[in-house]
């Protein structure tokens, strides 16, 4: 590419959630100028997409535009005035769950944005000046066989699954059709404290430390069967600019190669506030309750079960470790501890804390 990292300029779409915030937080640290897509209807406010960025006190470094990626001209109007190197499309609608209740806009978010990124980049002829990430999902996977890796046939099980899958060939598409530097990482769930409260983690993590303080409802869950291959945002991102210094374009799992059940992230986030987690019953009547008082503190609740479920993800990322250096430094249990101890930071701080950054 020809520049050193300190003149490199990078555009990050999504750059509101949790996953372009930390690279945003990463590409400063490294000497990029950071440009960053606000959509402008994701919040009340276009202030409070800040909130992540604040937190980590990266806002006044970052160069924010409003816009949203099914907007062509948009989309072409942005990368042509800006001109960055590295283009990281983390934007989409991330939800499982709600795909299946607004399959044609997560689509259009996940699928047409992705194209629309990749035809501005052809038409303004930039291929040969700009190298593009996309977002892929282990959710492609669905029911495929694990351990998944880049080679495992692709199952998807939800409407979300199908966007990302659609927009995962389309950069293979356009990478074998137009030699553009684009270049898929399939990432298996990570989690911080940045991560929203409409993720199963910190939903629990946020339910556990109100527990701890006093609340007297009970945690409510779908699936505990649930398998998940869960690691640390922090570490994804930097995955994420690995494979853009890469040789040549190429898909990567980023996964930590250890899954663990919803039981199981319950147990060891209550665990982490000294409460034992004992079950009874089974299917839906199934309660966890704790082992010293005998008070019930998970409850099984059908409303949030997907209509199609997807059991078991676990990621094999011997692919990136071999080519690009990565290895994931933080284990299950101290992202856990990160993240209830976050909680607890935010539950003393007030309410408005609390809103920061669910």
């Amino acid at each position: 590419m020809g520049k050193n990292m300190q003149n490199k300029r990078a555009l990050i779409t999504g750059i509101a959630g949790q996953d372009g915030a930390y690279l945003a937080q990463f590409l400063l640290h490294k000497g990029y100028e950071v440009h960053g897509l606000l959509r402008w209807d994701s919040y009340a406010q276009v202030e409070d997409q800040r909130d992540r960025l604040n937190t980590l006190r990266i806002d006044n470094e970052i160069n924010l535009h409003v816009g949203d990626i099914t907007d062509a001209n948009n989309v072409t109007r942005l990368i042509s005035e800006i001109r960055p190197d590295e283009i990281y499309n983390l934007a989409g609608m991330s939800q499982v769950k709600v795909s299946f209740e607004t399959p044609s806009s997560t689509l259009d978010i996940n699928a047409s944005g992705t194209l629309n990124i990749l035809e501005a980049v052809r038409n303004l002829n930039m291929a040969e000046h700009t190298r593009i990430y996309q977002a892929s999902s282990s959710e492609m996977f669905g029911t495929a066989p694990a351990p998944q890796n880049e080679e495992t046939p692709m199952h998807p099980c939800s409407p979300y699954a199908v966007s990302k899958l659609a927009a995962y060939h389309l950069m293979r598409t356009y990478r074998k059709s137009y030699e553009l530097f684009a270049a898929n990482g399939i990432l298996f769930n990570h989690e911080s404290p940045l991560r929203g409260e409409d993720f199963v983690t910190r939903k629990i993590t946020r339910a556990v430390v109100e527990i701890e303080a006093g609340r007297t409802e009970p945690l409510r869950l779908g699936n505990l069967e649930s398998l998940r291959d869960w690691g640390a945002a922090q570490d994804y991102v930097e995955g994420m600019w690995l494979m853009l210094q890469h040789e040549t374009p190429d898909d990567f799992v980023l996964a930590t190669g250890e899954a663990h059940s919803v039981r199981a992230l319950v147990e060891r986030a209550f665990a982490h506030t000294g409460i034992e987690i004992k079950w009874r019953g089974s299917g839906l009547a199934e309660q966890g309750f704790d082992a010293k008082s005998g008070k019930v503190l998970v409850e099984v609740d059908p409303q949030f079960f997907r209509p199609s479920e997807v059991d078991y993800l676990l990621g094999d990322a011997q692919k990136a470790q071999d080519l690009l250096g990565w290895k994931p430094r933080t284990h299950f249990d101290a992202l856990v501890s990160e993240m209830v101890n976050a909680d607890r930071a935010l539950l003393r701080n007030g309410d408005v804390a609390w809103q920061m950054i669910g």
